[in-house]
């Protein structure tokens, strides 16, 4: 017989995807008891301070969805929002982020970060907020990462940000207005102009 705190935990467990140490603290239930149920086979820990029920689902996007939670202020970005959008052929085995130049790097055993630094308009244009097994997480939009990819293509390659110009483009998932402004946004409006007269040549 489940006695009371084991009984709670799996019921808060039940009502969400995921669950937090902090959750279960302000819960009243301590972190010991979280330990035993993983030892048991009741809870599954799939990253510091964060359980589930061991049946549930994974989506492909799992590891985006532990890093928003994770991260709350970051944003998925470049290789991983190119990914999430599935756009080209990049597969990363890192979750790319980006974080506010002066926020403190985020620790994560798992999944292993990418960690890049935005400023200003540059962070905060573009954000989308999409839903990974019950957890918000805010992804920068296709035009958005296809201009990041722009601006960072000494980081990621420039034939990585060209094959995702061309392919969000052919399959009309952006517009020029979109791709004008956020390459102002990310000041590499002179970088990507040839680019973009070749689309529209």
């Amino acid at each position: 017989m489940l006695d009371t705190q084991t009984e709670r935990v799996l019921r808060i467990a039940k009502s969400k995807p995921m669950v937090t140490a902090a959750e279960m603290a302000s819960a009243g239930i301590h972190s010991q008891v979280l330990s035993r149920l993983v030892r048991q086979g009741h809870l599954e820990r799939v990253a510091r301070g964060q359980y589930r029920l061991p049946n549930q689902p994974i989506t492909e996007h799992h590891a985006l969805g532990i890093a928003a939670r994770a991260v709350p202020h970051g944003v998925i970005c470049l290789l991983s929002a190119l990914g999430f959008h599935e756009i080209g052929t990049q597969l990363p085995a890192d979750v790319w982020m980006a974080i506010d130049r002066r926020a403190r790097r985020p620790a994560l055993g798992y999944p292993p970060l990418h960690i890049v630094r935005f400023s200003g308009d540059a962070l905060r244009e573009g954000i989308e907020v999409h839903t990974i097994e019950g957890q918000d997480v805010r992804i920068y939009s296709v035009a958005k990462t296809v201009v990041d990819c722009f601006k960072y293509r000494n980081k990621i390659g420039l034939d990585v940000a060209l094959e995702a110009l061309r392919e969000s483009w052919q399959d009309g998932r952006l517009s020029m207005d979109e791709l004008d402004r956020y390459a102002r946004v990310c000041r590499v409006h002179n970088v990507m102009r040839p680019y973009l007269e070749m689309l529209v040549a």
